[in-house]
């Protein structure tokens, strides 16, 4: 079975190559050959799951060894790859949730000119998060880890004749450029402190490491986490990358790119248990980001970028969760594939919405779309319950169970964990209340179709005509079916995973779980987490069911105008990173100018005017030496007789 792993890789990959290179002559079956051989990787993911299955829990690992990468002396990288446990489950979510969203998107980009070209990027995508989660050293998760990155630029950017879009590529690659140097040195620190950058050695000798050295390299994986994961601070470039085609939101969101961050932090679980700092900086990082998401998501009328401030709020979740250690490890990754399903399965309804209203985003400009549009506000809303935790959804018991172990830190920690998470509970509620009730409620706002010239933000997936008035449809099946099954997972998939506690079982090997006590019981944190889930869709009705939701945004206050600027992340970075910068680059050419060139040009000019002046003695006139050697020996005379009278 070993010999199958490389397989999951080489399916997307052979197909990004065939689609990328074949030319046109692939355009009318391009989408289904990368369909085909997406769902082929994950064939052969159910195929490896149930061989693993079927074995001890302590026999369920396997690698495959395919040759030796850089063989040096004092440097040996290998490519290979490692199957456990933990690589399972997100080859699973990666393959499973990846070929629906190729499913989706052959209905979606039906009438894209480039749509060859564009699922040859999803299945670049998925090779690329496949490697990075099957890598067995980090030097190869670190391929893995480029790759994604440059998948998510060409998906971002897929319709760069948008200046939106090819400005928001380019931030999402630079943003994440910075998370990337944090990887890097932390890859370099581990081989001058190990020797190697394989799992098993560099986890295994944690504890002969100072705690210190540990800590650096804590922090260097979370601030690669941060970019990739779009976690505080580097989260500016999230909202942005919205203007790539809707179904790589999808993917972006639920199966690949922001579940980078979290996967690295939960294998390197040993590094962050003996680095207390670190890990406490991974909770404080994931707490911070929960609200802030959560809160942008607020104020955002762009539905799939208020669904991005959610993602952001839900990862923030999973980094809070891995941050607490062995006692969180576990529910961090639960809640990663739980909300795969249904974040995969929100995406996917915007797209469904955007596809039956001309593409507009705006969800000022809906209303009342559930009786056009049945199965995707079923789907749609199925997904919302699972999100805000509706009890026997999968959102309940991932997110309940990250809320308790949060409160089972203990101690002040514990209390402000935990309060910062059932915080979070209730302003999820709301917002995703908010998006539901501007889209499938209330009275209908539509507003004739902009003028793609006028409005370039317009996605170019479907056939618009300026002026005309939105007649809202149901989408084509080959777009409800994935979103149905996606939905099925949203409501099962948190029940199956916690009945027996199978889900911890199954990664307790590889991740290693610790029962936490929380100073209140459980049912008491569950009761407390159903409470303001209730409190934020209430306080959403009161404000957006029982009222008209006006076409223009009212102003709002102070904190909601910041909300809708991303709570000025944009504008802080540029204060403080660009006009930074600006004015770090200009005092170091200041610098150089005066100081270096200054010592360097006076350095020139000093020798140039002293040969100058020597210059002068050597004028050819045979008198002039013979004064100087008449001189010359006056004072060498002079001086012995001087030296003899001393």
């Amino acid at each position: 079975m070993e010999n199958l792993i490389a397989l999951l890789v080489a399916a997307p990959l052979l197909g990004a190559a065939v689609l990328l290179c074949g030319g046109r002559r692939l355009d009318a079956v391009g989408h289904w050959l990368g369909t085909a051989l997406a769902a082929a990787s994950f064939v052969i993911g159910v195929v490896l799951f149930a061989d693993m299955a079927g074995k001890d829990a302590e026999h369920r690992e396997i690698g495959q060894h395919l040759f030796s990468w850089i063989p040096v002396e004092g440097f040996q990288a290998d490519v290979a790859f490692q199957l456990d446990q933990l690589s399972m489950t997100f080859v699973l979510l990666i393959t499973g949730v990846g070929s629906l969203i190729h499913v989706y998107s052959i209905g979606y980009m039906e009438h894209d000119e480039r749509r060859r070209r564009f699922f040859g990027y999803l299945n670049l995508f998925l090779a690329a998060m496949l490697l990075l989660v099957l890598a067995d050293n980090y030097l190869l998760l670190y391929v893995g880890w480029e790759g994604v990155g440059l998948a998510s630029y060409l998906l971002i950017g897929f319709w760069q004749h948008k200046p939106s879009a090819a400005t928001a590529a380019k931030k999402a690659f630079l943003v994440n450029r910075v998370g990337d140097m944090g990887l890097s040195i932390a890859i370099m620190l581990m081989f001058t402190t190990f020797g190697t950058f394989a799992f098993g050695p560099v986890l295994e000798s944690t504890g002969e490491t100072s705690e210190g050295m540990l800590t650096a390299i804590g922090l260097m994986l979370l601030l690669a986490a941060c970019g990739k994961s779009a976690q505080v601070p580097l989260q500016s470039w999230l909202g942005d990358a919205m203007e790539g085609p809707t179904p790589v939101s999808a993917l972006i969101h639920a199966a690949t790119m922001v579940t980078a961050g979290v996967y690295l932090i939960v294998r390197s679980g040993e590094i962050f248990n003996a680095a207390p700092d670190a890990q406490l900086a991974v909770t404080v990082v994931g707490a911070v980001t929960l609200l802030f998401g959560a809160i942008v998501g607020c104020a955002k009328d762009d539905i799939k970028k208020a669904l991005a401030g959610s993602t952001m709020s839900q990862i923030g979740y999973m980094i809070l969760a891995a941050g607490l250690g062995p006692i969180g490890y576990v529910f961090a990754i639960m809640h990663l594939v739980t909300h795969g399903f249904f974040k995969a399965g929100l995406f996917l309804g915007a797209g469904s919405v955007m596809h039956g209203m001309n593409d507009e985003v705006d969800m000022r400009k809906y209303g009342g779309l559930r009786k056009y549009m049945p199965v995707t506000f079923v789907t749609f809303g199925l997904g919302y319950l699972a999100i805000i935790g509706f009890p026997g959804l999968s959102g309940f018991f991932s997110k309940d169970k990250i809320i308790e172990a949060a409160f089972a830190k203990g101690g002040t920690e514990g209390w402000i964990l935990g309060g910062v998470a059932l915080l979070g509970a209730a302003i999820t509620a709301f917002y995703m209340t908010r998006v539901m009730l501007m889209t499938f409620f209330g009275e209908e706002r539509w507003q004739p179709a902009p003028d793609p010239d006028k409005a370039p933000s317009v996605e170019p997936g479907i056939e618009v005509h300026p002026g005309e008035m939105p007649h809202p449809h149901e989408s084509p099946k080959v777009m409800t079916i994935p979103m149905i099954v996606l939905a099925v997972g949203s409501v099962f998939g948190g029940a199956f995973f916690s009945i027996g506690d199978r889900f911890i079982h199954w990664l307790e090997p590889v991740t290693d779980h610790a029962h936490g006590h929380p100073p209140i019981s459980a049912l008491a944190v569950t009761m407390s987490t159903v409470a303001v889930m209730v409190i934020g869709v209430g306080l959403a009705w009161l404000q957006y069911g029982r009222r008209p939701v006006p076409v223009v945004a009212p102003r709002g206050s102070l904190l909601t105008r910041a909300a809708r600027r991303d709570l000025l992340q944009d504008d802080f970075n540029h204060v403080v990173l660009v006009r930074g910068g600006e004015h770090l680059t200009r005092s170091l050419v200041y610098v150089d100018h005066t100081l270096v060139d200054g010592v360097v040009n006076g350095t020139a000019a000093t020798m140039g005017g002293l040969s100058g002046r020597l210059r002068r003695i050597q004028n050819g006139y045979a008198r002039s030496y013979a004064v100087s050697m008449f001189g010359g020996a006056a004072i060498l005379i002079a001086a012995t007789l001087l030296m003899r009278a001393v």
